[in-house]
């Protein structure tokens, strides 16, 4: 098996609950709880689930945006999670990020130029003259005039806005790059001139990628493999081509199933899960699905161990009964 570039073992993001007259702590938010994944160099790994699932959690952690509160993040086979501020520097090059919003991700004072040519700066890297021819050709491979250099944010389009932020995390010619929800904000035809631009660069660049969103019917065209967001779990995982043909959690049916059809008489063919998401504050102690849809075999998941499992090669699956069509869980029983 190749070596991954990222692998992510037990990753816990946990934030402080404070009430009262003296903001004492009582409880937590456990927006990450216990994942794991890997993404091996040249690969796109799509992570979905629906808002606050703690996606872009799992995005800013591993690029410390967010300090863990436990787990390991191995980049390059170094463990980056806990590591000072110091020894990160050298290595922040390498991985990169492009944010969700491309208006509020743009410093509005700064010109292009300097927007993109900063990472440079930090770095130490190039004169003035070098930085800005750098940008220019940057701008110019993303689809930009190369005048867009001396220009500001608000003179641009959400999907242009979005190229520069792709242009500022190509800056430092990183080898990964998390993709928090690029495309979200743009128009259906521009997204689709994005995401076309992020293969070319991938395939360019030789670049991995962190491909976060909640819409799986983007996320099919750009992934190789997907994991699927529970809650702050991951309940399952597996290439592209099987999460689409042959999903086996019941979370994981219901995505695909919400996705619009084209035909106007299959308009009425999605039908919402029932109940609500459970609070990430105060979680269920079985299956947070299970909870949710009121499952009659939810109190035999209390306090069982959901991490996924290997039902078929290269397709994990959270051990959740209230989730598993019966002939799954039988199998998935056999293995626990």
């Amino acid at each position: 098996m190749e070596t991954p570039i990222l692998e992510v073992k037990n990753l816990k993001m946990y934030f402080p609950v404070r009430s009262g007259i003296l903001m004492r702590q009582t409880g937590w938010v456990k927006a990450v709880d216990d994942v794991s994944f890997h993404i091996k160099p040249g690969e796109t790994l799509g992570l979905v689930g629906e808002s606050g699932c703690g996606k872009s959690t799992i995005g800013k952690s591993i690029v410390r945006l967010l300090n863990p509160t436990s787990g390991d993040i191995n980049f390059n086979g170094e463990n980056i999670a806990k590591m000072p501020q110091r020894k990160l520097r050298p290595m922040r090059p390498h991985i990169q990020m492009v944010f969700q919003d491309p208006a509020e991700s743009l410093n509005q004072r700064q010109s292009i130029g300097q927007i993109v040519a900063e990472p440079l700066l930090i770095h130490k890297i190039g004169s003035p003259a070098e930085r800005r021819d750098q940008v220019k050709k940057l701008l110019e491979r993303v689809g930009l005039p190369s005048n867009a250099i001396d220009k500001f944010p608000f003179e641009f389009s959400g999907g242009q806005r979005q190229r520069i932020g792709i242009a500022r995390a190509l800056t430092l010619n990183p080898s990964l790059i998390i993709l928090d929800e690029p495309v979200s904000a743009l128009d259906v035809s521009v997204q689709s001139q994005v995401l076309n631009l992020l293969l070319e660069l991938q395939e360019e660049r030789k670049l991995s990628y962190l491909f976060i969103a909640h819409d799986l019917a983007v996320v099919k065209h750009i992934s190789d493999r997907v994991a699927v967001m529970y809650l702050g779990k991951i309940v399952e995982l597996s290439d592209s081509h099987t999460i689409y043909q042959h999903p086996k959690h019941a979370y994981t049916k219901a995505l695909l199933d919400a996705i619009p059809e084209p035909d106007p008489s299959l308009r009425n063919k999605h039908k919402p899960l029932p109940g609500d998401v459970p609070s990430p504050i105060n979680p269920p102690q079985g299956s947070a699905f299970g909870h949710r849809i009121n499952h009659p075999a939810y109190s035999e998941t209390i306090g069982a161990d959901m991490t996924p499992i290997e039902i078929e090669p290269g397709h994990w699956v959270a051990p959740d009964p209230c989730a598993l069509e019966p002939d799954d869980w039988r199998k998935v029983k056999q293995m626990i």
